[in-house]
C-alpha cells in the first residue's frame, strides 16, 4: 500500500504525466526535459526528484549533464499501462505539443552530431584508410554473430553507437557504454534518429561495467582494445558479465608496426597476436570459437570470438 500512495502521489501533477511520457520515448537531459515542457530548469529538475524517488525514473550524470531514463520495468510497466488505457478513452492534447517540441530536441542531436563530425572527419578518414572498408568489418561482425536472436547485448566503447545501430534491433536489451559524455551524446543522437527504443546508453568504464556477473548474453568491443592500457583487465570484465555459453567479440587490429598511432591518435597497443588474445580469454574463462581475418590496406583486422565456459547460451525466442 506504501508503495502505492508513493506511485500515485508522484503522479498526481500533469507535469509530472508529461515527464514520464516523454522518457518513454527517450532517454532525456533535464535541459531537454525543461525545453520541450517550457519550463525552467529548477522547475523540471524538483518534478524529476519526485519520479526519481517514487522510482519512476532514473538519473544519471555524464560530465556536466544529467540524463532521464524510465525507472524499473516491476514499477512503471503498471502504470503506464493503465495510463495507455486511459489515454485511449479521452485525447491528450499536450501529448500532440510534446511530440512536436521532441522532435525538434532529436533535430538539435543531429545538427550537433553532424557538426561533430565534419570537423572531425578528417582524423576517422585517416584511421580507416588505413584497413579495409568499414562495410566489410561490419558484415563480417554480423556474419560472426549468426543470425538468430542475440539477446542481452553490450557493446563496449560504444562511441558513436554504431554496433548497437547494427544489431540492438536483434537484441532483446541493448547497452552501450563509453567513458565519453561527447561520444555519448552524438550516440544519442543516432538512435535516436533510428527509433532504437531497447538500446540505452551510459557513461562508464570498461573496467567496471554496470552490470552484474552474467547480466549479458552478448558483448563486443569494436575497435577498443588497442585504445586500453590492460586489455587482459578490459576482457576478464566483459567475460565477467556474460552469462554462461555467452560470447564476446573484438573487432580490432592484429600486430603491427606503425608506431605512429601511439603519437597521432593515442593507440596504446600497436594491435595483437592470436596467442595473446588466447591467453586473455584462457585467463578470462573464454574458450575461442572462432577467428577471422580481414586483410587490405596497411593494416589487417581481426575478429576474434570467445564463449563463455559453461552450460549451453538459453534459448532466445525473437520478439
Amino acid at each position: 500500500m506504501t508503495l502505492a500512495l508513493d506511485i500515485f502521489r508522484a503522479l498526481a501533477d500533469a507535469t509530472r504525466l508529461r515527464i514520464l511520457a516523454l522518457l518513454r520515448s527517450m532517454e532525456l537531459s533535464v535541459g531537454e526535459l525543461a525545453q520541450v515542457l517550457g519550463q525552467s530548469q529548477p522547475r523540471v529538475s524538483r518534478h524529476v526528484k519526485i519520479l526519481c524517488d517514487a522510482g519512476l525514473a532514473e538519473r544519471r550524470k555524464e560530465g556536466s549533464w544529467v540524463f532521464v531514463g524510465v525507472g524499473s520495468a516491476a514499477k512503471v510497466a503498471p502504470v503506464v499501462a493503465a495510463l495507455d488505457a486511459w489515454n485511449g478513452i479521452e485525447p491528450d492534447h499536450w501529448a500532440v505539443a510534446d511530440a512536436a517540441r521532441l522532435a525538434a530536441v532529436r533535430a538539435d542531436r543531429a545538427a550537433s552530431a553532424a557538426m561533430w563530425f565534419e570537423a572531425n572527419a578528417g582524423q576517422w578518414d585517416a584511421i580507416r584508410s588505413l584497413h579495409v572498408a568499414e562495410e566489410q568489418v561490419e558484415a563480417a561482425i554480423s556474419d560472426v554473430l549468426g543470425e538468430a536472436p542475440i539477446g542481452r547485448l553490450i557493446d563496449i566503447g560504444t562511441g558513436t553507437g554504431r554496433m548497437l545501430e547494427l544489431f540492438a534491433g536483434r537484441a532483446k536489451y541493448a547497452l552501450g557504454i563509453d567513458r565519453s559524455s561527447e561520444m555519448l551524446r552524438l550516440a544519442r543522437a543516432k538512435l535516436s534518429e533510428r527509433g532504437l527504443v531497447n538500446a540505452e546508453l551510459r557513461q562508464a568504464d570498461l573496467y567496471a561495467l554496470p552490470l552484474g556477473d552474467d547480466e549479458a548474453d552478448a558483448a563486443i568491443i569494436h575497435h577498443v582494445l588497442h585504445f586500453a592500457q590492460q586489455p587482459g583487465a578490459a576482457i576478464a570484465e566483459a567475460a565477467r558479465v556474460l552469462s554462461p555459453g555467452g560470447r564476446l567479440l573484438i573487432a580490432d587490429f592484429a600486430s603491427h608496426d606503425r608506431e605512429d598511432l601511439r603519437a597521432r591518435d593515442a593507440h596504446t597497443r600497436l594491435g595483437f597476436s592470436d596467442e595473446q588474445i588466447a591467453v586473455w580469454f584462457a585467463s578470462a574463462g573464454l574458450a575461442p570459437a572462432r577467428t577471422e581475418t580481414l586483410e587490405g590496406g596497411e593494416l589487417t583486422v581481426k575478429l576474434w570470438l570467445g564463449r563463455k565456459l559453461g552450460s549451453p547460451l538459453h534459448e532466445v525466442k525473437a520478439a
